[in-house]
């Protein structure tokens, strides 16, 4: 489904043009706005492949800090490269254990643990806080290692999509569909029989991108076997 079926099928559904409100709130303004709503709910629902990236930047020799991406939600994994190719992968910890394991700066080597420090500071006199975080290394790196990081972050809306197209919509719009119905319920203070139905709905299709995200998507048949329905017995009435 792309955003434009997505869009008409909310209109249908609610039965309502959304029009515009005093405040120029336009119709699209307010569909976006479910969209965005509802794709948030489901990406803090459900772990799919498709909300994570992975980036490789460097270290700065005795820098124990390094910046997030600006996109950044949280870590699925940290590795540190080697010089000769291979991959170490970091353990998390708080800052509490970094700062008692190595409370020296010249504790240096090749980082194994990291923890997510806070926001990210500017350059500036006096230092200024961005929306970013940062993370700190233990031990502090004594040369320039590139780390590998995987992440979750927010795909790109449906609603801003240049083909109006995203993976979510296209392969599991049902779940994208009745979150915003909820979000455009809520909107027009529906009833509750009618927003009950929609967060049924909505929890049923939830349950099955479960399914996908969290279970079939991290499972095949030669590591986890094929899936087996028990036999039913003689008199389930089953014919």
């Amino acid at each position: 489904m792309n955003y434009s079926a997505l869009a008409s099928a909310i209109r249908g559904y609610a039965e309502n043009t959304f029009p515009d409100t005093a405040g120029n709130f336009t119709s699209t303004d307010q569909i976006n706005t479910f969209i965005r709503q509802a794709e948030e709910r489901i990406y803090n629902s459900v772990q799919f492949p498709s909300i994570r990236k992975n980036v490789t930047g460097p270290t700065t020799v005795n820098n124990k800090y390094l910046s997030s991406p600006s996109d950044f939600l949280s870590v699925y994994s940290m590795a540190v490269i080697l010089p000769t190719g291979e991959y170490e992968y970091l353990l998390n910890k708080d800052v509490n254990f970094i700062r008692a394991a190595y409370p020296h700066p010249a504790d240096t080597g090749v980082p194994k643990y990291y923890a997510l420090f806070g926001p990210t500071t500017t350059n500036a006199l006096p230092p200024e806080l961005t929306d970013e975080l940062s993370f700190i290394l233990g031990p502090t790196p004594d040369a320039v290692y590139d780390i590998e990081l995987h992440y979750f972050f927010y795909p790109e809306s449906i609603t801003v999509a240049a083909d109006g197209r995203t993976w979510l919509g296209d392969n599991f719009d049902t779940v994208l569909l009745y979150g915003s119905l909820m979000e455009a319920a809520a909107f027009m203070k529906s009833d509750t029989d009618t927003i009950n139905n929609y967060t049924s709905r909505y929890n049923e299709a939830l349950t099955l991108a479960k399914r996908l995200g969290d279970g079939l998507e991290r499972s095949d048949a030669y590591r986890s076997g094929q899936f087996r329905m028990p036999n039913l017995p003689q008199n389930s009435g089953v014919m």
